[in-house]
């Protein structure tokens, strides 16, 4: 049966960022009746019948979704809503590099429904924009954002990435600083990590770049907690700030196990215990389903303790944390002695300073409760 949350994936983007292993497909034009007419055909192979209950959130990730353009969301949105009927009120968010965003485009987005942009900032310096090989300058985040209030939009999110390779001379304090000028309700900082296989990797490799120490990633992500909170942002997720009222419903339902439908390449969705990822590549996809194939990939069933397992993690990544029992005792007291976490009732919650060790805990819980 189809998910109440609804996953799409979008692989088009115009150039390959230094630090990205993601899905993508690199277009100079980007085939958009190929790709509405592959993603109306995996809908209908997958789901037979329509969905008992309205959808809460649609998200239209990548690559870069904002490629698509003001009549390329619409139509996606127009197939999403051939078999999900919104609920009133339903999260449908789009990622959009500040280049794409003009007050044209985000007034048509604004008329499919779009509810919520999440803008592709990473950095406010020039020189780290350069290097990281994105296509957007600082002028045209303010043009982004302007167009997106003008459009009446009512949720904006932006993406920072902190902890650079030190010879950059990245100021972070002044990319948070840019950021809560621009008044967003929802910020996401995410720790630049270097996956095989990116430009990343192989500059590493030839000793070409050198990554952020570890002390240095510890520092900037409490530097982000004590700036943002300080701004008025609830740090509700490792990664994810909002103003009170703004958290992103889509992701959020990640972190709680709900279920969620996935389309496009690479998409990973997760029904009744069972997770499903598609095709990676995007000439596959489209490949696979031209023969009238659902392009699932692979799958796993998972087991009681596997789904044990993700929902600790998952819940002490969240700033509501987890329930915990008399047998964990010992453990938490240590933790809190130290300051990593704190009691709730009956509820366990990881301080900032707790997240950067929450594999840590998770495994002291978990070897724990294996013994019973």
């Amino acid at each position: 049966m189809p998910a109440r949350h609804v996953y799409v994936h979008v692989p088009f983007c115009a150039r390959r960022c230094v630090y990205c292993d993601f899905a993508i497909a690199v277009r100079r034009d980007v085939p958009l009746d190929e790709f509405i007419s592959r993603l109306r055909s995996e809908i209908s192979l997958r789901f037979s019948t329509p969905p008992a209950l309205p959808a809460r959130s649609f998200y239209l990730g990548g690559g870069t979704p904002s490629r698509l353009g003001a009549g390329g969301i619409e139509r996606v949105l127009e197939t999403l809503d051939r078999h999900w009927l919104r609920e009133p009120g339903a999260e449908v968010t789009i990622e959009a590099n500040p280049e794409d965003v003009t007050t044209r485009v985000a007034t048509a987005w604004k008329g499919a429904g779009v509810t919520r942009v999440s803008l592709g900032v990473q950095s406010f310096s020039p020189a780290v924009l350069d290097w990281m090989h994105r296509t957007h300058d600082v002028s045209s985040i303010h043009r982004a954002v302007e167009a997106v209030r003008q459009a009446g939009i009512e949720r904006l999110s932006i993406d920072l990435i902190f902890a650079l390779p030190e010879a950059l001379g990245r100021a972070w304090e002044a990319d948070l600083d840019c950021a809560v000028q621009l008044e967003p309700d929802h910020v996401s900082a995410y720790g630049l990590t270097v996956e095989e296989g990116t430009p990343l990797f192989r500059s590493r490799r030839r000793g070409q770049t050198a990554e952020a120490p570890d002390a240095a990633y510890a520092a900037e992500f409490l530097r982000a907690d004590a700036f943002l909170t300080a701004a008025g942002f609830e740090h509700y997720e490792v990664s994810n700030y909002a103003k009170p009222g703004a958290q992103a419903v889509h992701n959020s339902a990640y972190w709680t196990h709900a279920e969620y439908a996935g389309l496009g390449p690479s998409a990973h969705e997760f029904v009744q215990g069972l997770r499903r990822w598609n095709e990676r590549d995007y000439a596959t996809w489209r490949r696979v389903l031209a023969e009238g194939i659902d392009p699932i990939a692979g799958s796993e069933r998972l087991t009681t303790e596997q789904l044990a397992l993700e929902a600790l993690f998952l819940g002490l990544r969240t700033a509501n944390g987890v329930v915990w029992d008399e047998g964990d005792r010992e453990i938490v007291r240590g933790w809190t002695d130290m300051g990593w976490a704190k009691v709730d009732g009956n509820r366990v919650k990881l301080t900032p300073e707790g997240w950067l060790r929450t594999n840590a805990l998770v495994a002291a819980l978990t070897e724990r409760r294996s013994r019973y």
